[in-house]
């Protein structure tokens, strides 16, 4: 699509009527409760999938690169917000062995196609939660901020042709197309910074819709342990640093700001309107779920026609959905009447070293939603507010946070050691209620099992790398472009059947 061509279309975007366009939402959410309340949505059983998203890189120097379009159709990955992005989402699944085992063939199946075929283009994809190595011959500031004004619309030049990607930078919302992170501050005209983020996003599957709330109050009080376990974005592009000295970059580095970017690009600044990527509320109805994506502020209403999915009849309602940017959000859809779906999509995580890891972290959350409920775990009684406190803690120390937790015994605890032993506690205990035997589900915990005992996630294996080198008197930018080649070679023998652990040895 050319240039003026996207430009059009966007034009014709932001011509839609938005109070018309809410209308539509409003009582198409009416339509979904009646739906639910009904039982449309309800299952026999709990189901799983994971979206996993990747980076391209240039197989002989690293650097990123751009993936042809034509070559990311032709090995089945759909394109993400920047021209060097690839998204695959997995079949969903049962919640059993057999359903884990073919979510991990399905993900291994396709990434490994994929790489063979880019890699004869000496493309590889990497899984990674920040990218730090800009394309060759520019700086990530240049390739970030590039951008060209087309009959009055801002187009991003290294940004998928989504028309919906480029309208976000030329509507009333005021997105604050920033990153402001320590020694770090980046202002652009287009959403296209958010690119240097990269996250996998597990989901999980309710069997009976109206029991989300209560699951959903507990995927908040683990999103901030879970966040910090897989926490792998310490370090930016070393040219979007300020003047700062090495060493103090280095000391004040926050283990996961990857959180950081989407929210500062994508929210407004302080003062001038809500955020939209921001630690959900507690929800406690179903029917409060459904009404809290309707009334969230839309960003670009759209004409949209109806189709022959079941859930086209609250396609205005989905539309909203795919801007309710929150980090553990409630999702309502299905191609038919008999795949309707409840389920909770859990946003916080990196992408991972190795797609053990990735699976590792959705049997986990899974594990979770199926014991903690079931067996009326008391941490459904910690404060929002506390569980928010843990998530951004997290966000900034990893392994290394302050959480609170309330044990099953009811005690408030700090133990850090105390709080993962319980989590990997439930999480087994889930997986049993579902079939595996304790051996198969340690099985799936064990690398995060590892990571906990070890006191190293992938962040931490970045930091310490690049903390070393500098010490030893390395410059910055050649310390973290040591580690990204570093990470890169491990992945490179790990990511299809190895895992972070593997790393460890």
């Amino acid at each position: 699509m050319s240039g003026s061509e996207l430009a059009a279309r966007v034009d014709e975007t932001l011509r839609v009527d938005p109070d018309e366009f809410q209308s539509r939402a409003d009582a198409e959410a009416e339509e979904l409760k009646a739906e639910v309340h009904d039982g449309t949505f309800d299952n026999s059983q709990a189901i799983v999938g994971l979206e996993q998203e990747l980076y391209a890189v240039d197989t002989r120097t690293d650097a990123l690169v751009r993936v042809p379009r034509h070559l990311l159709r032709r090995v089945g990955f759909e394109k993400e917000l920047g021209l060097h992005n690839a998204e695959i989402g997995t079949t969903p699944a049962p919640l059993s062995l057999y359903g884990l085992e073919e979510q991990a063939a399905e993900l291994r199946a396709h990434v490994a196609a994929a790489q063979t075929a880019l890699e004869a283009e000496d493309i590889r994809l990497v899984s990674d939660g920040m990218w730090t190595v800009p394309p060759n011959g520019e700086t990530a500031s240049e390739y970030l901020c590039d951008s060209v004004e087309e009959n009055g619309v801002r187009i991003a030049t290294n940004m998928s042709d989504a028309v919906r990607y480029h309208a976000m930078a030329n509507t009333d919302y005021p997105s604050g197309l920033t990153i402001d992170a320590p020694h770090v501050h980046l202002e652009a005209d287009t959403v296209m910074p958010e690119s240097l983020i990269t996250s996998i996003q597990p989901h999980y599957q309710v069997a009976h819709a109206p029991d989300l709330p209560e699951h959903f109050t507990y995927a908040l009080r683990v999103a901030g342990p879970l966040a910090a376990l897989g926490a792998n974005s310490p370090f930016f592009p070393p040219d979007l640093y300020d003047d700062a000295p090495d060493g103090q970059i280095v000391a004040d580095a926050w283990m996961e700001n990857r959180i950081a970017v989407f929210e500062d690009v994508l929210n407004p600044v302080t003062g001038d309107g809500e955020p939209k990527v921001c630690f959900p509320p507690d929800f406690d109805t179903v029917g409060e779920a459904i009404d809290d994506i309707a009334a969230d502020e839309t960003i670009i209403p759209r004409e949209i026609e109806s189709g022959r999915r079941f859930d086209d009849r609250f396609r205005h309602f989905r539309h909203k959905h795919g801007s309710y940017w929150r980090w553990v959000r409630p999702v309502f859809d299905g191609p038919s009447r008999q795949d309707a779906n409840a389920r909770i999509e859990f946003r916080p995580l990196s992408a991972q070293p190795t797609l053990s890891d990735a699976v590792a972290f959705q049997a986990v959350f899974a594990g979770l939603m199926e014991s903690l409920p079931r067996r009326e775990h008391p941490v459904k009684e910690l404060d929002w507010q506390t569980a928010k406190a843990n998530f951004y803690a997290a966000v900034c120390d990893g392994l290394d946070a302050e959480f609170t937790w309330l044990t099953a015994d009811h005690q408030e605890t700090g133990d850090n050691d105390r709080i993962y032993n319980e989590l990997f506690e439930y999480a087994r205990d889930g997986l049993e209620l579902r079939g595996l035997t304790a051996e198969e589900a340690h099985r799936y915990i064990r690398p995060l099992r590892e990571r906990a005992d070890r006191e190293t996630t992938p962040a931490c294996w970045k930091w310490r790398r690049v903390r070393d080198a500098v010490d030893a008197g390395v410059p910055l930018t050649e310390a973290i472009w040591e580690m990204q080649a570093a990470y890169i070679d491990r992945q490179a023998d790990t990511l299809i059947e190895g895992s972070f652990v593997d790393w460890l040895q």
